[in-house]
């Protein structure tokens, strides 16, 4: 998300000394007509403020990792002395490559940071393109390993695709990562804050919407089927649909904020991280689980 608008979970650990109005919020997850079941909260875990509030990302390679998070307190020094001071929802490529994307204040550039599975991190850096936004909410790469999505905050008609860095033999530290084509939306979004492939075509995304006018519900648990495969050499179209509303649940009153997501390919359990509003963001934010029902 722009830098203007990060992440309210970081104001308010810069200032805890304000509380919000103690009241449970019991808010079920509000599900469309014609969307029922299909995916059920199964279960929860508390998402630390610092460390797990803006993505998480599955890794199936070297076998038996551990589920990787990122927040405020992962960023490394190194990267915020030079402006990278926010990470956003991280993705893993099936072979093991893990991409965490960075934004800064200003500038015209934004950076995807990659770890491959023998543990060496390599930058890779991008130019925006015309009209393209500064904030660098997600990553999610194809399940090929060749080309990964990502997004812009705002309301938007597209996601952007780009040869996925480290993977894809077109890509180099050492030269601009390119936008090599896009996924025209049917329907617009708003607020996305991590996407993830759950098939080749099939995309799940996790929207922070405020308003609720575009499906008539907020902070809404979307599917994205596309019409193809990326490709990296054609636009593909993709057709929205709002699934569900996710869980909104705290002993605090306010905003909450949906953030970064993940798709376990070998479980099939889908994982969706909310910030609670006010105090609470310390105290009871959530990793929730869910299963196709």
């Amino acid at each position: 998300m722009p830098a203007s608008t990060r992440p309210r979970c970081h104001a308010v650990l810069a200032g805890l000394v304000t509380l919000a109005t103690a009241a449970v919020v019991s808010l079920a997850g509000a599900t469309p007509a014609g969307a029922a079941g299909v995916w059920t909260e199964t279960g929860s875990d508390r998402a630390d403020p610092l460390t797990e509030s803006q993505g998480l990302a599955s890794v199936e390679v070297p076998a038996n990792s551990p589920n990787r998070y990122t927040g405020i307190g992962t960023i490394p020094f190194g990267l915020s002395s030079r402006g990278w001071n926010h990470v956003g929802d991280p993705d893993a490529s099936y072979n093991g490559y893990y991409i965490e994307p960075y934004q800064r204040d200003s500038g015209n550039t934004k950076m995807y940071r990659v770890q491959a599975p023998g543990g060496a991190w390599t930058e890779y850096v991008h130019t925006l393109g015309a009209g393209e936004a500064l904030n660098n909410s997600w990553a999610a790469v194809s399940p090929d390993g060749q080309w990964m999505l990502s997004g812009e905050w705002g309301t938007m008609t597209r996601l952007l695709v780009f040869p996925t860095p480290g993977v894809n033999p077109s890509t180099s530290p050492s030269a601009n990562l390119p936008q090599v084509s896009a996924v025209r939306l049917d329907h617009a979004v708003r607020d996305v804050q991590g996407c993830d492939f759950s098939g080749p075509t099939t995309l799940l995304c996790s929207s922070d919407d405020p308003e609720g006018s575009l499906f008539g519900l907020t902070k809404p648990l979307l599917q994205i089927d596309l019409s193809a495969a990326p490709n990296g050499t054609a636009d593909v179209s993709g057709h929205v649909t709002a699934l569900r509303q996710l869980p909104l649940r705290s002993a605090c009153s306010g905003s909450f904020e949906a953030e970064g997501i993940d798709y376990d390919r070998r479980s099939g359990v889908l994982r969706v991280i909310v910030v609670s509003p006010g105090f609470c963001v310390l105290t009871d934010s959530k990793t929730y689980k869910f299963s196709r029902g």
